[in-house]
């Protein structure tokens, strides 16, 4: 590449602090820029990781007219009006998983970036692990036949505060967008979307859901079980099991350095701490002139987040007017 396709990182929390790491390392690629409602901070995360520009609201850093590609890392209740805000500035956006609270908000931004023919892609770092993408290749070659069920469970304890993000309704706390959206796109990826959603669980007190268990269908007979908890601390591992065999991904399921095929185990080197693969997709995409990634296309996004609001609205669970 001639020209360094340029970053700006929206909300310099935790998750920004690994992947602005593993976004240093991706060829071709600069971080330009960081913005945070408070400027300290900004700054903080600016000179910890060698960014030139700092910013104190994100308004400003969408005005900077050198940053090609917005990466927001806001919690989820503000993921749709940051990424739209960046969408009409004319940047191209990198959005955190869940990609918004409520399928109207996702597809909204889908139909903006299309409209403006801009880039646009959910940060769903696990299709582009290497191991990942092993898997989805040995499902379409048939190395373990006509696949049968998927089987995958997220879940750790996190104390409860109802001011906490992943307890606070008004942050778009929850199980299900927090991390059952990985089981849940990690099922898609395989089965595609299913043709019907069983749905059990439980909800804390705020309102938001606690712990899920979904068992999607298919047309074939093929099935997915999944699980996700905030009470809980299940193994986070995988399973795909077919006619002719099965895939084994142990955990962390979601970012796998090894996985185990018909009993052979095949494993790999992660560059960084995996995240350098989606960086370097989103780097190397829009440099070509793309608008979306065909290993993450915004129709898998929206497809995800019908499966997610079918599961929360049998909950009970309803986003739709949190801002």
């Amino acid at each position: 590449m001639t020209n360094p396709v340029r970053w700006g990182v929206v909300a310099p929390g935790g998750i920004a602090d690994v992947v602005t790491a593993d976004l240093l390392l991706v060829r071709g690629a600069e971080v330009l820029a960081v913005s945070s409602r408070a400027l300290p901070r900004a700054q903080e995360f600016a000179a910890k990781h060698g960014i030139p520009r700092a910013y104190g609201s994100t308004a400003d850093l969408l005005a900077d007219p050198d940053v090609d590609v917005v990466y927001v890392a806001t919690p989820h209740a503000q993921h749709h009006e940051v990424a739209r805000a960046a969408l009409l500035a004319g940047k191209h956006v990198l959005c955190e998983k869940a990609f918004t609270l409520t399928l109207a908000d996702a597809q909204d931004l889908v139909d903006l970036a299309r409209e403006r023919n801009l880039f646009l892609m959910e940060a769903m770092w696990t299709r582009f692990n290497p191991l990942v993408r092993r898997i989805k290749s040995l499902v379409a070659e048939g190395a373990i036949g006509d696949v049968r069920a998927v089987h995958a469970d997220f879940g750790f304890t996190a104390d409860y505060d109802p001011s906490h993000r992943l307890w606070n309704p008004a942050l778009g706390g929850g199980a299900l967008l927090d991390l059952g959206v990985y089981p849940v796109s990690f099922a898609h990826m395989v089965l595609g979307e299913p043709e019907s959603i069983t749905v059990h669980g439980s909800l804390a007190p705020t309102g938001v859901d606690a712990d899920v268990a979904l068992l999607l269908a298919y047309g074939s007979g093929a099935h997915a079980l999944l699980t996700c908890s905030l009470t809980s601390t299940p193994e986070v591992s995988a399973t795909i099991v077919g006619s002719g065999g099965r895939i084994d991904v142990p955990e962390p399921f979601f970012n796998p350095a090894a996985i185990v095929v018909n009993g052979v185990e095949e494993r790999v080197e992660l560059e960084g701490t995996g995240y350098t693969y989606q960086m370097t997709e989103v780097t190397q995409r829009v440099a070509a002139g793309y608008t979306e990634s065909p290993e993450m296309t915004l129709d898998d996004t929206l497809a995800v987040m019908r499966t997610l609001t079918t599961a929360l609205g049998a909950l009970g669970v309803d986003y739709a007017n949190v801002r």
